[in-house]
């Protein structure tokens, strides 16, 4: 199963381990079992410091097995064969229980090493799904800080009884001591969010972390977020961003064609991409928090960023770069289908469809500009819009009713998306009209219900449209002295990546000029 390129890639990750780690396997027979076991026979033959060891250990199944490391199962279980986007959650789980430092900012690994009670996570996850391996990494994390933790991988493909007992509809699904724990499009940032709302003692306290005064702290991780960063960085300034994750809305991205000079990549290569870049300089990075309010001050004082992780940083500007979130339906099945059909972005994914038949979701002027866009790349674009006329400027309405490839439903409701072999196959909507519920076959569904602007927590201290977009000049200055806006949270028209990274650019040196002339 593991080619020699990859055997080789191990040997050379492998080679600094500081720990030996066996695998127990659990004994007994059961469909699988060989493949697995050749499996990891190929993974430990790479380094004198793994080792295969069956043994039973009363675990889930013959196909279940841990790490163990100086005698001791440190509470990292995997069911199933963790092959496609699973296979780094194990080499990573292996490298840090070997002694490879964990990448967890320091205050949010002192808030997990707090936790007192016996915490048993379940991942149902699916070897296609790109989100669950983040789920999967960071709760087998949280277990190596703490033996209060532990953490278990389970392939729903391969235990579909329990599935079927659970109720299971997507992935990733947690389970936390056998009850249901966060699922649909979840990430680290939204699970640590669940402990802190079950554990409150774990924030704050002495040991919380406090950094000194920063020059310039950015709020958001996106292609905005990050550009700032590195602009400022280049200026010797001190920085500190801070972001529920890194790579934003971009990580949900399937494919990226339009950032010019690079013709083809992913959300996930351009993420990794830019976190290298970020690494390239002194950059202080909390990632999986978030900045619950900030204090401005007096003209000219310090402004202050109270996180989730009850820490408190003064930094002289701040750039707010979180982005904005696409309006959701609501409906079954659309979160579990990101990326497998269910998008937001006709740009981005639009031509993934060509030759397909696709539906939009809206019938204001974004739902309409959409589908005028898509209907270039796809076979046919069915709109459907709930309300009995559409919301659109009339020219685009025009267009769109005169286009052959376009087909307009109004006075639709959407109930559920509706997929089948991990793809989206139909949409399934209610005639107002009638009452009927009725399907219609599709290979994309496009949600067009507007943009979100993630600027909740600055609205008492900036001001914001109506739309909640951060209202900002040419130089990407707000209404408060010392705190900028860049990217889609703010004003600025056209929310694209390269744009995105030019705005954020720009709010870097605008901050570092008015450092300057504060000084």
């Amino acid at each position: 199963m593991l080619n020699n390129d990859i055997l080789n890639a191990l040997k050379t990750y492998t080679a600094n381990m500081k720990n030996k780690v066996s695998i127990v396997l659990q004994t007994g027979e059961y469909d699988k079992r060989t493949e697995l076991v050749d499996f990891l026979t190929q993974l430990c033959s790479v380094s004198d410091n793994l080792s295969l060891v069956e043994r039973d250990e009363n675990l889930r199944s013959p196909i279940t097995f841990y790490l163990e490391v100086g005698g001791e199962n440190n509470g990292i279980h995997f069911s199933g064969i963790p092959s496609g986007h699973e296979f780094n959650s194990l080499v990573l789980a292996i490298l840090q229980s070997s002694g490879t430092e964990t990448k967890l900012d320091k205050t949010l690994a002192t808030m997990v090493k707090k936790i007192q009670d016996d915490l048993h996570f379940e991942v149902f996850i699916s070897l296609s799904c790109h989100n669950c391996p983040d789920v999967v990494q960071s709760l087998n994390q949280f277990a190596l800080l703490n033996a209060n933790i532990s953490s278990e991988m389970i392939d729903g493909g391969l235990f579909q009884p329990l599935i079927s007992e659970r109720n299971i509809q997507g992935v990733p699904s947690v389970y936390l001591n056998g009850e249901l724990f966060a699922n649909g499009k979840i990430d680290t940032a939204q699970l640590v969010d669940k402990l802190i709302e079950r554990f409150p003692y774990i924030v704050g306290g002495d040991d919380t972390e406090q950094l000194p005064l920063q020059d310039i702290t950015v709020v958001g991780a996106g292609p905005a977020g990050v550009a700032s960063a590195i602009y400022a960085a280049r200026k010797g300034l001190k920085v500190t961003m801070i972001a529920d994750r890194i790579g934003g809305q971009v990580k949900d991205t399937v494919g990226i064609e339009n950032l010019i000079s690079v013709s083809k990549t992913t959300g996930t290569e351009l993420t990794n991409n830019m976190l290298a870049h970020l690494s390239d300089y002194d950059i202080t990075t909390k990632e999986f928090l978030r900045v619950e309010k900030i204090e401005k001050g007096e003209a000219g004082s310090p402004k202050k960023l109270h996180l989730s992780s009850g820490e408190v940083i003064e930094s002289k500007t701040v750039i707010v770069a979180t982005g904005a979130k696409w309006r959701e339906l609501g409906v079954p099945g659309e979160k579990e289908n990101i990326g497998s059909g269910v998008a937001y972005c006709p740009h981005c994914d639009g031509p993934f469809f060509k030759g397909k038949d696709v539906a939009v979701v809206g019938g204001g002027n974004s739902g309409i500009e959409a589908a005028l866009d898509l209907a270039g790349m796809v076979k046919h674009v069915t709109v459907f819009e709930f309300l009995p006329e559409l919301k659109a400027d009339q020219v685009l309405v025009e267009k769109a009713q005169a286009h052959e490839r376009i087909t307009i439903i109004k006075n639709a409701a959407t109930k559920e998306v509706i997929a089948e072999n991990g793809k989206v196959v139909a949409l399934a909507y209610e005639d107002r009209n009638t009452g009927e519920v009725k399907q219609h076959s599709v290979a994309g569904i496009f949600v067009q219900i507007g943009l979100v602007p993630n600027s909740s927590f600055v609205e008492d201290v900036v001001d914001v449209t109506k739309y909640g977009e951060i209202m900002i000049n040419e130089r990407c200055e707000t209404s408060e002295p010392g705190i900028f806006a860049a990217g889609d949270v703010s004003t600025v028209p056209y929310k694209q990546i390269v744009i995105a990274m030019g705005e954020g650019s720009k709010a870097s040196l605008s901050a570092f000029d008015y450092i300057i002339r504060q000084s």
